[in-house]
């Protein structure tokens, strides 16, 4: 292999190695002859440098890529001994229009949903087919933590897998959102406390349906992509079922979604907890199902927000219908 010369020396390398020869005279064709060795030398070193001054450019410092208008908030350590981060995202007219209160999503899985729902935000407000809103992702404080640990135990309502006990607490999870996060949200932002939309996907879908039949007014609107209905050996149909003969009744929107390439499983009890809500006699909730054709769990997610959020916001849009422009 061959041995680099550092660019700081490889000029003076090179050049004393000729001049030490010049000093004897030799013949023109001799001296040609080593310069030539020289600069050949220098041709084959060359093409490492920039090697080089892009392994070291690695270690200057960048700024970091910053999501606008959007604060991190660490809420006091829960009852449940847990600490919580809210991620949360202000509309472009929050810091002119002063008088302004805003619908609020809620959406579970911070640390990769919300920036999801700000991206997806600004096109749907530019459509004119959502007002502007707040986004609030529901995360956790602290470094170095296992998401899928931390969402297994608060996003199921009932335990599954191994240990047990390491899943289950969607009941605790949802009164902390009730009586902390969402008092601590209408208290320190303009919200609006009567629009309010929670959504999530996968476990955070199924915690979306369990939120929609256990605290029917405190959201306005639901959006569950692909929920893991299969959960529990499909408890949700249950307590489903036990809600409906309570007789009680839900007044909100619904958008439900599956990947039209989920495992087969996985998809059919999604289709079969549509069929139930379909078969419910519930006039005052407005609901609408899709299946994201040729997407599998995670890929599916993306249209699904794009879509729930457009339902969700259908009454609040500033305009439906065909666009007149561009």
């Amino acid at each position: 292999m061959m041995n680099l010369i550092p660019p700081s020396r490889l000029h003076s390398h090179t050049a004393s190695a000729c001049d030490s020869q010049c000093h004897t005279r030799p013949s023109i064709a001799i001296r040609i002859s080593r310069l030539l060795i020289c600069g050949l030398i220098a041709i084959l070193v060359q093409p490492a440098l920039p090697s080089l001054s892009a392994q070291d450019s690695t270690d200057a410092p960048y700024p970091p890529h910053i999501v606008g208008n959007s604060h991190l908030r660490v809420l006091p350590k829960a009852p449940n001994g847990r600490q919580y981060q809210l991620h949360i995202g202000l509309p472009d007219s929050y810091g002119t229009d002063k008088d302004r209160r805003y619908p609020v999503v809620y959406v579970t899985d911070a640390y990769w949903d919300f920036e999801k729902m700000m991206s997806i935000r600004g096109s749907l407000v530019y459509d004119k087919v959502a007002p502007e809103f707040i986004v609030v992702g529901l995360g956790y404080a602290g470094n170095n933590l296992n998401y899928g640990d931390l969402r297994r135990l608060e996003l199921s309502p009932v335990p599954f897998g191994e240990p047990a006990e390491s899943s289950g607490k969607a009941a605790e999870f949802l009164q902390m959102i009730k009586n902390e996060v969402i008092p601590f949200v209408e208290g320190n932002y303009r919200a609006d406390p009567a629009f309010r939309v929670m959504s999530g996907a996968s476990l955070g879908g199924l915690f979306t349906l369990f939120t929609m039949y256990t605290e029917p007014d405190l959201f306005q609107g639901y959006i569950a992509a692909t929920p893991a209905v299969s959960v529990g050996n499909e408890w949700l149909l249950e307590y489903e079922d036990a809600f409906s003969k309570s007789g009680k009744q839900l007044r909100a929107r619904l958008y439900m979604t599956v990947g039209g390439n989920e495992s087969p499983d996985f998809m059919s009890s999604i289709l079969r907890m549509n069929a139930r809500i379909a078969s419910r006699q519930q006039p005052h909730l407005a609901r609408d199902f899709r299946v994201i054709d040729g997407e599998r769990h995670a890929g599916m997610q993306f249209e699904s927000y794009v879509r729930g959020l457009r339902f969700i916001f259908e009454p609040l849009a500033p305009e439906t219908g065909p666009s007149t422009f561009p």
